[in-house]
């Protein structure tokens, strides 16, 4: 079965693997291995209470526990609870000026890129990975909104709005149309070199080079154009469960990739809002088979913050007291009479 728990120190060389394999445009994992060791350091330290909200990180791992086989990670995902405070986080935000002249008889609409610290403060959902040969099931659903149940829980870590950088449109060597159209006639450096800079911590040169003036979209090539907005085709299906959670594009993108920005109100994300408390009850070993039932799919968590654990179980979609099977009940660590956070995992079915 898979579930969802914090990240430990010892799953260093995993996370490590898995950050090798993502390819370029996740900064926020990066194949470094004392950039992972400080990263899940801070997380340790931040669900211990130990740090800032500027400081605060919060990593999950998704694990497989098999009949007597070791445990294995196979997916990574995080919160920074607040970014921008101790680093600058920049933006491109996508804006417009009008060049008007009643004598010629012009008036002119330009769309401009601005650079931007807007989101300085908010939290953000990041590091979001699941390794390809686990991409099946509702694995990807549970990696991703765990952490909505989470924040749903721990509000109070929380800022009011939350963000999501996706990862922008990439060609199939894995160069940028973007960053060929604008980043290089000012970084001179490749784009695997800004984007592993950047996600070691090595922003400096960001803001040293970076244009402040705005960049008129028009004079860009088609292709970098075309990438503004747009997502990376891996991505597309984290994009696609985030909107339909209530995150919307307000006109923001990466300053490298050109990928957006989603964001929206804490307490207007559908599973946030929509989750509830309630008391479980154990249920039997040898359940009715689901294709026999109405149960639909439910995202379960309990209300512990160190020892947080989530997964999906099948429960019919109305019910006083949540049914939990005794090996559900064993992961997440509660017994007949507990309270778990529950929410359906579709959003069409809440």
């Amino acid at each position: 079965m898979f579930f969802i728990r914090p990240i430990a120190r010892d799953d260093l060389p995993a996370v490590l693997a898995l950050s090798e394999r993502t390819g370029t445009g996740l900064t926020t994992l990066p194949a470094d291995r004392d950039r992972l060791r400080q990263r899940i350091e801070r997380s340790l330290v931040s669900f211990e209470h130990g740090v800032e909200k500027g400081d605060a990180c919060y990593m999950f791992v998704l694990a497989e526990r098999g009949n007597g086989a070791p445990e294995r990670v196979v997916g990574i995902s995080a919160i920074e609870a607040a970014v921008g405070l101790n680093e600058p986080w920049y933006n491109y935000h996508v804006g417009t000026l009008v060049h008007a002249s009643r004598a010629l008889d012009v008036y002119t609409v330009a769309p401009t890129l601005f650079l931007s610290n807007d989101h300085t403060g908010h939290s953000e959902l990041c590091s979001l990975f699941l390794d390809q040969a686990f991409r099946v099931g509702k694995n990807g659903a549970l990696l991703s909104k765990c952490r909505l149940l989470f924040i749903a829980e721990h509000g109070e870590l929380f800022a009011s709005k939350v963000i999501a950088e996706l990862r922008g449109r990439l060609e199939a060597d894995g160069s940028s149309p973007f960053w060929e159209g604008l980043g290089r006639h000012f970084f001179a450096m490749e784009y695997s070199r800004a984007d592993y800079l950047t996600g070691t911590g090595q922003k400096s040169f960001i803001a040293e080079l970076m244009p402040k003036h705005p960049v008129y979209v028009t004079l860009l090539p088609q292709a970098a154009r075309d990438a503004i907005g747009a997502v990376h085709a891996d991505t597309a299906p984290a994009r696609a469960m985030l909107e339909q959670e209530g995150f919307r594009y307000e006109g923001y993108v990466d300053i490298f990739d050109a990928g957006p920005t989603l964001e929206c109100t804490r307490d207007n994300i559908d599973a946030v809002r929509r989750s509830s408390v309630m008391t479980c009850t154990l249920g039997e070993e040898d359940p009715v088979p689901d294709s026999l039932t109405d149960d639909i799919l439910w995202l379960v968590c309990n209300r512990k913050f160190t020892d947080f654990r989530a997964l999906v179980t099948a429960a019919p979609p109305r019910v006083d007291r949540f049914p939990l099977l005794p090996y559900a009940a064993e992961v997440l660590g509660v017994a007949e009479g507990g309270s778990v956070r529950v929410v359906p995992l579709s959003p069409s079915d809440r």
